[in-house]
């Protein structure tokens, strides 16, 4: 019979362990420093953004009028996938894309994958980032303090701006990567970039012009990536980690609940 001293013992080196593997995980969100692009790119492409709709024009009122719709959205399903879109990191916010390309990311080990997609995503971001520092324009919430978000908000995040839509900007540049990695799948998954920025819009946090500016950023980034050779010298790998990883059969069981979600009519 082991003595208490032994037993604790035991349980000190079984926690020392398990710290230990835990310490050795992969971070939860792949990220890069850098992208494909060259700063010069990346100011060009910002720069080749249109201003925001002016307050008041016809643009600017059918904008709010369509976000105004989008409230009967709420609290059905087509707001909670609205949700989970709300998350756009790597490699998390790649299993957006498990139900089109036929996959279960989350249950693959995909670090040339995760990377390509975290120097996209620094690149789609960026842009949008140095659009926004150029222009004023409010969200919906911000518009509207009473309007719900589908995701927490500080006084800040509110009063954050909304044009061009970042997530827009990011779910597009997914979706033309994607493409690129798996042909055989590019309308599904442009399909789904596209619905994550309509997310942002059952989400309240933009409004339809600036989802499509984004997605005008999203694509010229990934057209000017495409083109780079980092870029073309990262693809194959990337691509052979998503061809094992669908070869695995494995599939996420939310696609039932996720198509359903993507049937309900947008008002």
């Amino acid at each position: 019979m082991k003595t208490v001293a032994a037993v604790a013992a035991t349980a000190l080196l079984a926690t020392t362990a398990a710290c230990a593997t835990h310490a050795a995980r992969p971070p939860i969100f792949a990220e890069a420093s850098e992208g494909y692009l060259a700063d010069d790119v990346l100011a060009r492409l910002a720069e080749a953004a249109p201003p925001p709709p002016a307050a008041g024009s016809a643009v600017d009122q059918a904008d709010k009028m369509a976000s105004a719709r989008l409230t009967a959205l709420q609290d059905t399903d087509r707001w909670l996938l609205a949700t989970s879109h709300a998350e756009l990191r790597p490699p998390l916010a790649l299993q957006h894309f498990d139900c089109a390309l036929g996959v279960r990311l989350g249950s693959a080990d995909t670090p040339n994958l995760d990377r390509l997609m975290a120097r996209v995503f620094h690149d789609a971001e960026t842009v949008a980032e140095r659009v926004k520092a150029r222009t004023a324009r409010a969200r919906p919430v911000g518009d509207d303090p009473d309007r719900r978000a589908c995701q927490t908000l500080n006084a800040a995040g509110r009063a954050s701006r909304s044009y061009p839509s970042g997530s827009a900007a990011v779910g597009t540049a997914y979706a033309e990567t994607f493409a690129a990695l798996a042909p055989d799948r590019a309308q599904a998954v442009r399909r789904i970039g596209h619905e994550i920025g309509v997310s942002r819009l059952v989400c309240a946090m933009h409004y339809p012009s600036d989802v499509e500016a984004g997605d005008v950023i999203g694509r010229a980034v990934v057209a000017e990536a495409a083109a780079t050779p980092a870029f073309q010298a990262d693809l194959p790998a990337a691509r052979a980690e998503l061809a094992m990883a669908r070869a695995s059969g494995l599939t996420n069981p939310g696609c039932a609940a996720e198509r359903a979600a993507l049937a309900a009519p947008i008002p």
